[in-house]
């Protein structure tokens, strides 16, 4: 492989594929026009403006950094979206010709020096679980149920294919020719590498004085970096082993990446690993662990512990969440940064789902507490202790709720510890509420609403309700003669902005009913038990009074002060 090629020559000849210990298909691709652009967009835009430019010069694709496995098998280092982008195009792009009329012999050619040639000799592929998918889907160009893939670096392949697709639907021939040309003539930089030591030495080298990578990938190449420089004899079973920790780590990433960020969960595991809520600086932290310790040990206990957060976090938020309430009400009320090291903890345990249940349930009602009263008093503080004593050896978690029960029911006098108690709490329902926590509480609202009382009722999970919004029945702008009550200063400061005239709808009936008149709001409520309550509280009113949101609003802070 020439240091100064092209993408074709760079392709041609070669077998290049994504190692298992590195991260899937990552870039996006974004279909609303209105929307800025992501990765995959950026790729046809770049592509487009050099067409459309006047310049004699190749179209630059940047530098690719390879390890040599053998004289034309690469895996890729550095570059693998660039290339996995490249392939995706150039598969959407033959197909669009090929609709138009027969590839010519030239074009067979590129197509095989570049994709595939004959039936198997695939020119790139990405990691094994999602290489099927790559096979099948882009470059065989087989139907795929995209609603049953498992991955999301598997959908976002999919949908980059469509997207090129849809572009290139209505383009002429004299287009298609084009970007074939400039593509594939493009010019590269590589840098292929027998030795991986010095391959990780580069990406260290190269992705910390140009665009960033992630903490973890950075510390994934320092582990391989320190087995290398003193693995010894043990070198090579010790890389395996951490490439092996790896590959589940990247799949568990693109099973629940949509739900937590990969450093994220390094976070928790420095958390879990040292026992401490107060871990916050990874890079720094495992620097120094790696330059006072025994590395080699510290590496294969740390990517243990590693591999075990990511499995506990993608049974917790890929299984267990879809099964459970308790689950699905703490991961939607989100950023619980505070509780995700007790979870990962209580998975690492072997705890029953009836006690991380519990313990959900519990922490839901901290956060939501936390979040409504918007104290700055530190909340791990309060917490440390309890989350220190919750180990191998004391699995309890009766402690863990018994202190946040304390915090919940602990006198006002007490003011190290009572932030979060209920008379905090009360105040902090009474005014306008921030409207993402709003509707996570008239969602909860509406559980119960369904639930209470009754036998044999399915919980209703916010994901089932279409694109919750939230609602002013009373609007925030006066409309004359609209049933509505006088919008004078009491009105506006204590009425119109609080729980008793907030309503949970979907955005498609939100912005169907817009400013109208209450009559017309209230017939069209007939979905949600918050909606019916709403026609049940009005049969006798044709106006929707301050007494009336007041009556609501009170019903709506029981239910705060009883259940969560």
């Amino acid at each position: 492989m020439e240091a100064s090629t092209t993408v074709r020559k760079m392709l041609a000849g070669n077998h290049i594929f994504v190692p298992a210990y590195q991260r899937a298909y990552s870039w996006d691709t974004e279909t609303d026009q209105s929307k800025p652009f992501k990765q995959v967009n950026t790729f046809l835009s770049d592509l487009e403006d050099y067409q459309r430019s006047s310049t004699e010069s190749k179209y630059y694709f940047g530098h690719f950094l390879f390890e040599e496995r053998t004289e034309s098998k690469f895996g890729v280092i550095d570059g693998q979206q660039r290339l996995t982008t490249i392939v995706i195009f150039l598969s959407a792009l033959f197909q669009k010709i090929k609709s138009i009329r027969d590839l010519t012999e030239q074009e067979i050619i590129i197509k095989e020096d570049m994709i595939v040639r004959g039936s198997s000799i695939y020119r790139f592929v990405t990691v094994d679980y999602d290489k099927q998918l790559f096979i099948d889907c882009i470059i065989n160009q087989e139907k795929t149920n995209k609603y049953l893939l498992e991955t999301e670096s598997a959908k976002r392949i999919v949908k980059a294919f469509e997207f090129f697709t849809s572009y290139f639907s209505n383009k002429d021939e004299t287009y298609l020719l084009e970007l074939l040309g400039v593509i594939q003539q493009a010019s590269c930089t590589t840098h292929p590498v027998k030795d991986e030591a010095e391959a990780i030495q580069m990406f260290i080298f190269q992705n910390n004085r140009g665009k960033k990578p992630s903490s973890l990938e950075v510390i994934k190449a320092q582990f391989m970096f320190n087995i290398h420089l003193y693995g010894n004899s043990n070198k090579d079973s010790l890389l395996e082993e951490i490439k092996n920790r790896f590959e589940k780590v990247y799949k568990s990433i693109s099973l629940i990446e949509n739900c937590i960020k990969e450093d994220e969960v390094l976070i928790y595991t420095l958390r879990v690993y040292f026992n401490s809520l107060w871990e916050t600086s990874p890079i720094d932290r495992i620097n120094k662990e790696l330059s006072e310790k025994d590395p080699i040990q510290f590496i294969k206990l740390f990517t243990q512990s590693l591999t075990k957060s990511f499995e506990a976090l993608t049974r917790f938020l890929s299984i267990d969440e879809k099964d459970n309430t308790e689950i699905h009400s703490l991961v939607t009320i989100g950023r619980i940064g505070i509780v995700t090291p007790f979870i990962i903890k209580a998975y690492n345990f072997g705890l029953p789902i009836e006690h991380i249940n519990s313990l959900c349930k519990s922490f839901e009602s901290i956060v939501l507490r936390h979040r409504l009263i918007g104290t700055r008093a530190d909340i791990t503080s309060r917490l440390s202790s309890v989350y220190q004593n919750f180990t191998l050896e004391n699995t309890n978690v009766e402690p863990i709720i018994g202190r946040i029960e304390y915090l919940k029911n602990i006198d006002s006098s007490n003011w190290w510890w009572s932030y979060w108690n209920n008379e905090q709490l009360l105040n902090s329902i009474q005014g306008k509420i921030n409207h993402s926590t709003a509707k996570y509480i008239l969602w909860k609202y509406e559980h119960y609403l369904k639930v209470h009382g009754k036998k044999g009722y399915l919980a209703q999970r916010f994901d089932n309700i279409e694109q919750p919004e939230l609602e002013h029945i009373a609007p925030q702008i006066e409309n004359p003669e609209t049933g509505y009550d006088r919008y004078d200063e009491e009105f506006r400061t204590q009425y119109l902005d609080c729980l008793g005239n907030y309503i949970l709808l979907s955005m498609h009936h939100n912005r169907s009913i817009g400013n109208k008149p209450f009559k017309e709001k209230r017939d069209s409520y007939t979905y949600l038990e918050q909606q019916l309550e709403i026609r049940r509280m009005t049969t006798d009113y044709e106006v929707w009074t301050r007494q009336l949101i007041q009556r609501r609003k009170q019903k709506i802070i029981d239910f705060i002060m009883s259940e969560l």
